[in-house]
C-alpha cells in the first residue's frame, strides 16, 4: 500500500513537477526549432541532464565516456539511469515497445530516438536487430540494459543477449564501452523494485527530501571483434560491471532478492 506524503512531500512534488513542465517549456520548441531547419538536436540531451538534476541527481561522470559509433551496455536500477546517461552522453535507448505509446512518457521517449523492441515477439527479432542497426547509423550511440529489469545497486542479475545480435557481426567502427551506474548510499531507497508501480515510484523519488548522488562510471571500452558473439560480449561488459561495483561497494554483491514477473516483482521463494 501506497504510503501517504506529507505536506512537506507533496510541496516538493509540486515544485519539481512544475520545474519539469518549464523545462519542456523550454526545450521542446527548441528541439523542434532545430529539427525544422535539419540541424542536429542538442536539446533532448540538455533536457535529460535538466530534468536529472530537478529530479534530485547530482551526476558526475567517472571515465571518458566515447561520443560516437558506441554501443553502451550497463547496469540498472531507475527510471533516472535513462535522464543521467542521456544527459551525461546524448545517448539514445532501447526501450520495451509499451513505452512508445505511454502518455507523454512515449512521446518524450521518441524525441530522444528511442528504438522500440518486443521482447515478446521472438519471431521478429531480425527485424528489430535491422531498426537497431539503422538507429546506431543515425544516432552514434545506443544504450542497452540488459539485465532486462531493474535492480538494487547491490546485485548483477545475467546479461539478456538477443539484442547484442546487431554486434554480429559489429558494424564498422562501433566500440562497446560499459557503464556501471553507482547511486551510493542513495540506492537502496532510489531503486524502482518490489511491487511498486511507475506513478508511486516517481511520486515517491519527487517528494524525496534533498538530492542524491549518481556517478556514472564510463569503463574502458573494447572492440567487439575482440570478443566474438554476443554472449561472449554480454559476459565481458558483465565482468566489467561487477568488477567496478564491487570496487565501489567494497563488498559481495547480494543476490537479487525479486523474482519478475509480466507486472511488478515477487519475493523469490525459499528454497
Amino acid at each position: 500500500m501506497e504510503a501517504p506524503l506529507s505536506l512537506r512531500g507533496k510541496c516538493r512534488l509540486t515544485a519539481r513537477v512544475a520545474l519539469l513542465v518549464l523545462a519542456l517549456l523550454l526545450f521542446v520548441p527548441l528541439h523542434y526549432l532545430f529539427r525544422l531547419f535539419r540541424l542536429p538536436s542538442p536539446w533532448p540531451r540538455h533536457f535529460l541532464a535538466s530534468a536529472a538534476r530537478i529530479c534530485g541527481a547530482r551526476v558526475r561522470r567517472v571515465g571518458t565516456h566515447l561520443k560516437r559509433d558506441v554501443f553502451y551496455i550497463s547496469n540498472h536500477l531507475s527510471w533516472i539511469d535513462i535522464l543521467a546517461l542521456g544527459g551525461a552522453s546524448g545517448t539514445a535507448f532501447i526501450a520495451k515497445a509499451e513505452i512508445e505509446s505511454a502518455p507523454v512518457v512515449g512521446w518524450l521517449a521518441g524525441l530522444n530516438r528511442t528504438v522500440y523492441v518486443k521482447r515478446e515477439n521472438r519471431l521478429g527479432v531480425a527485424e528489430q536487430i535491422n531498426e537497431l542497426r539503422d538507429a546506431l547509423a543515425e544516432t552514434w550511440a545506443v544504450t542497452i540494459f540488459p539485465e532486462g529489469t531493474t535492480t538494487d545497486g547491490k546485485s548483477l542479475l545475467p546479461f539478456k543477449t538477443p539484442m547484442l545480435r546487431v554486434l554480429e557481426p559489429p558494424p564498422p567502427g562501433v566500440m562497446v564501452q560499459p557503464v556501471m551506474l553507482d547511486y551510493g548510499a542513495a540506492a537502496d531507497d532510489i531503486a524502482w523494485i518490489g511491487q511498486e508501480r511507475g506513478l508511486s515510484n516517481a511520486k515517491r523519488i519527487l517528494s524525496r527530501k534533498g538530492s542524491f548522488r549518481l556517478d556514472v562510471h564510463f569503463l574502458e571500452p573494447f572492440h567487439p571483434r575482440d570478443f566474438p558473439g554476443r554472449k561472449v560480449i554480454a559476459a565481458e561488459s558483465r565482468r566489467r560491471i561487477e568488477e567496478a561495483l564491487l570496487q565501489v561497494l567494497g563488498a559481495p554483491l547480494r543476490p537479487f532478492r525479486f523474482a519478475e514477473e509480466a507486472i511488478g516483482y515477487k519475493p523469490k521463494p525459499a528454497e
